[in-house]
């Protein structure tokens, strides 16, 4: 592992520690709450939210161990050693988004553009240069985004799967706040938006299986299996949520976040079958198993829900775990013809929309882009 990984790893299990005593990084309206969730909600027990099923908690026996392999142990091809190929987007060519079907454009990460049902709406926005407490120290992009905040169009709204800064970017939020009417978000995320400059007319917080519709499209807040936190004290305080939306051109689901659970069956049973599945393979390990999907646990879960078309995210962009950088996309492509799943790799900022023909190339691969 790289030294400046290294560094970063031991000042943040040191920042860890001081937010744990002064929980600078907790919204004030949470402090106010006594750092409780909210207690109507099925998944609050104890004052902390809770997964569908038992996962092992974090302990320091396990933080010991995380942390010695992150000194110790060396990753081949953990970034790559070529540049990424990004498409640049313009203005012009999102408002050109056909309004009759939905399209998706990768940003980086999990960050999603979408157009569906003729509205513009951003998942998880991280468009900063690292997910991190600080702004010159953690995890940095491989590459820049197609496109910047300013040359976005006013967009209908915003979906947030969770508090962690891989999905959940301050600044991008404040830079984004005067183009968005809405904010859909789980349980508890409001307090932070609102210590952003968000108003909170146009914030809505849903427990999961709860819905909102906005016109033609309805967002469904559905579980996961994870976590939440951005320090140490505030750990399952906000929730965390997978997501449907629904539209009269399609369904498409978003993973956000988790582990491999019986809850996509659950799901894909109520709201499936679904015309894409977005989900989330990268940064997995099996230190940290029952919160993050291998690979092939991924297309289960999509096979699970029913879906058409599986675009996978949470890879690509930072360097957040053990495996090589390209691997989930290696092992997706090499189990996906066995297991009949249809999984599209569009580059950074290339569309793809689910009603027209689309060919993937490897594009993580160096040769493809001599």
């Amino acid at each position: 592992m790289k030294n400046s990984t290294r560094i970063f790893l031991y000042i943040f299990t040191i920042f860890v520690f001081l937010i744990s005593v002064s929980c600078a990084l907790i919204p004030d309206k949470m402090k106010d709450q006594t750092l409780s969730c909210q207690s109507e909600s099925h998944q609050c027990e104890d004052k902390r939210y809770r997964n569908p099923e038992a996962i092992e908690g974090l302990n320091w026996s396990r933080t010991f161990a995380m942390f010695k392999r992150y000194m110790n142990e060396e990753v081949v091809n953990q970034t790559p050693d070529f540049d990424v190929p990004v498409l640049s987007l313009n203005k012009k060519q999102i408002n050109s988004l056909p309004v009759d079907s939905i399209s998706v454009v990768r940003l980086g990460h999990s960050s999603l553009l979408l157009r569906i049902a003729g509205q513009l709406w951003l998942i998880d926005p991280v468009f900063s240069e690292r997910v991190s407490p600080f702004k010159s120290i953690g995890p940095k992009r491989f590459h820049a985004p197609p496109l910047s905040i300013d040359q976005l169009p006013p967009l209908t709204g915003v979906v947030i799967s969770h508090n962690h800064y891989d999905h959940l970017d301050r600044a991008s939020i404040e830079m984004l706040k005067g183009k968005v009417e809405h904010f859909i978000v789980p349980l508890g995320l409001a307090a932070f938006l609102q210590d952003w400059g968000v108003d909170n007319s146009r914030i809505q917080e849903l427990d999961w299986w709860q819905s909102t519709k906005i016109d033609t499209l309805e967002i469904i807040s559905t579980p996961a299996q994870h976590f939440s936190g951005r320090g140490l004290f505030d750990r399952n305080l906000t929730l965390w949520s997978s997501f449907v939306l629904k539209a009269p051109q399609g369904k498409v689901f978003y993973s956000g976040d988790g582990g491999y659970f019986k809850g996509f069956q659950e799901i894909g049973k109520a709201h499936g079958p679904f015309d894409l599945t977005i989900m989330e393979v990268g940064a997995y390990d099996k230190m940290w198993s029952q919160v993050h999907m291998f690979p092939a646990e991924a297309l289960q879960a999509h096979q699970d829900l029913r879906g058409k078309f599986m675009l996978p995210v949470h890879n690509g962009t930072f360097d957040l775990a053990f495996h090589a950088w390209s691997e989930p996309f290696e092992q997706l492509t090499k189990l996906a013809p066995e297991t009949g799943v249809d999984v599209v790799t569009p580059r950074m900022g290339e569309i793809f929309s689910i009603s027209q023909n689309f060919t993937s190339v490897a594009w993580w691969r160096k040769a493809t882009n001599q």
